[in-house]
């Protein structure tokens, strides 16, 4: 027996016109019949006076529908919303709560996000910031099995959502709106994605999830931005229509594509989109870890080698694979620089940068041909591990921090780049601040991780990370050697940056020897 659709309303910013809306519902119901939910986006409380509102609170008035709303987005009405998880605010009028997902008992799944966007430390009460954006995330795409929401509520548009799109009329997307909310929405793949706050109401074309011939067909998204209740201009602030949870629906219905389906408005080109991207992790007390994510394209992707699994075989160690050619890091090959190599492990070895950005830019590198960190054996890991804490006592002890990412790109070799950056040159937020900022004028997705975890929980938590692409590296290099952190932005470009055979020599004595007391490889 076919599921039976659920009857859904959706409705702009109320600010206060409670009288209006809730006619409005009746008057829609009266002639259409009853609907099962109504979704409030924007601001539902206005600057008005509360007479309106104690009717509601009181019972004197009922809402005539079972009304879900986001919370607040100014200091004003914050004094509403007393719980932050979420709470009855009247009868039939609920506050879902700050971030969070809602499962109804037909499964309909809608995630939501309260408030706008805090580049910085989020204002209690109303905004949110990356880490909201980076829980959302994490929660949700790191299943194997997620495939996207049925519904996402947030009260700002998402930046850039009129890419390859129709007019947004006079709203810019490309200067209005949230990036974190276009980070949010790129990964969770919603179906119906609704938001307010900029008193128009814009119903985007949809847009696909997948990328045409390269990835199986997934569900479209449809963006629809709505008008502020009674509206003198009469723009539509209520949004009618049915669905089906997808949990319920056959793959082939909903994966079907609208005729007038569009690119996704959130990748900047098919090719960046099909590639893993990670941004560097600070490596200190406090680290602050970043990924270039894009799980939720990579889903089916996952390796059938049951790496994720418990081997049948736990105590025999995984031998590396083999390079399809020649590679300059493997440190067997004959085409590896060795004056460069300064230090070698039992499966790692720590070799000088070429062209680096500091005479002390150091690379960690496994000693066989390892493409991607996820890829390591356990053994391998340790050592990583153990190489990146001895390089932070010492660039600290030198009175500096390290921002260490991860290169990989094609058959290439996995190089984990370690940059020292001296602790009075700016500060561990100073640098998390260049790289949001610099992603966002991007239009490339962060995620941030959890602190603490291992690189390979960080790999299998994201997917397996595919090949970074040489932009990437470029960017991470880039930012580095901006203004806001090293100052030597005429360095960004490794290839100015090289120098003779006998200068680097004399680097890497150097090297070795300020390293040589911290060099655990003597105590083993």
């Amino acid at each position: 027996m076919a599921q039976k659709p659920l009857r859904v309303l959706a409705c702009g910013d109320v600010e206060g016109k409670f009288d209006v809306l809730f006619n409005r519902v009746q008057a829609i119901q009266k002639k259409s019949g009853n609907f099962d939910l109504l979704l409030c986006v924007g601001n539902f409380f206005g600057s008005t006076s509360d007479s309106e509102w104690e009717e509601y609170k009181t019972g004197v008035k009922k809402a005539p529908i079972q009304t879900y709303v986001l919370g607040a987005n100014n200091q004003e009405t914050v004094k509403y919303f007393q719980d932050a998880d979420g709470c009855e605010l009247a009868e039939n009028i609920t506050y879902l709560g700050r971030k969070g997902i809602f499962t109804g008992s037909s499964g309909l799944q809608i995630v939501y996000l309260s408030g706008t966007e805090s580049l910085h430390e989020p204002v209690p009460g109303y905004s949110f910031s990356l880490k909201d954006v980076s829980f959302l995330r994490t929660m949700l795409c790191s299943t194997p099995q997620f495939k996207g929401v049925d519904i996402l509520l947030t009260s700002p548009w998402p930046k850039y959502v009129g890419n390859f799109g129709n007019s947004s009329g006079d709203v810019d997307t490309k200067k209005c709106g949230s990036s974190l909310i276009s980070t949010l929405v790129a990964g969770l793949k919603p179906r119906y994605h609704f938001a307010a706050l900029e008193k128009s109401y814009y119903e985007r074309l949809p847009y696909r999830n997948h990328i045409v011939l390269q990835e199986n067909a997934q569900h479209a998204t449809r963006f629809i931005a709505l008008a502020n209740v009674g509206n003198s201009e009469k723009k539509k602030y209520l949004y009618a229509f049915s669905i089906v949870p997808m949990k319920l629906m056959d793959v082939a219905e909903l994966v079907k594509q609208p005729p007038d389906v569009t690119e996704n408005p959130y990748r900047r080109s098919g090719q960046e989109a099909s590639v893993g991207k990670q941004i560097p992790a600070l490596e200190e007390e406090s680290a602050c870890q970043f990924f270039f994510d894009l799980n939720e394209k990579q889903g089916r992707k996952r390796p059938s080698t049951g790496r994720d699994s418990k081997s049948p075989h736990p105590k025999q160690p995984r031998k590396p694979p083999q390079p399809p050619g020649p590679c300059w890091f493997c440190l067997a090959s004959p085409e590896v620089e060795k004056h460069l190599v300064v230090n070698v492990g039992t499966h790692c070895y720590l070799a000088l940068a070429k062209g680096g950005l500091s005479n002390d830019h150091v690379l960690i590198l496994p000693i066989g041909h390892y493409q991607s960190v996820v890829e390591l054996s356990a053994e391998v890991v340790e050592e990583v591990e153990k190489y990146k804490a001895t390089l932070r006592r010492f660039f600290k002890s030198r009175g500096k921090r390290c921002v260490l990412f991860e290169r990989n790109y094609k058959s290439h070799h996995l190089q984990l780049q370690v940059i020292p950056v001296p602790l009075a040159c700016c500060t561990t937020e100073d640098i998390k601040d260049a790289f949001i900022t610099q992603a966002q004028e991007q239009q490339i997705e962060l995620l941030e991780i959890p602190e603490h975890s291992d690189i390979k929980q960080r790999g299998r938590r994201l997917g397996l990370l595919l090949s970074i692409l040489t932009f990437l590296c470029s960017f991470c290099r880039e930012v580095l050697a901006s203004e806001a952190i090293l100052n030597i932005p005429d360095k960004a470009d490794w290839r100015q940056c090289q120098m003779s055979k006998e200068d680097e020599e004399t680097l890497a004595r150097c090297f070795r020897k300020d390293f040589e007391p911290f060099d655990f490889t003597l105590d083993d």
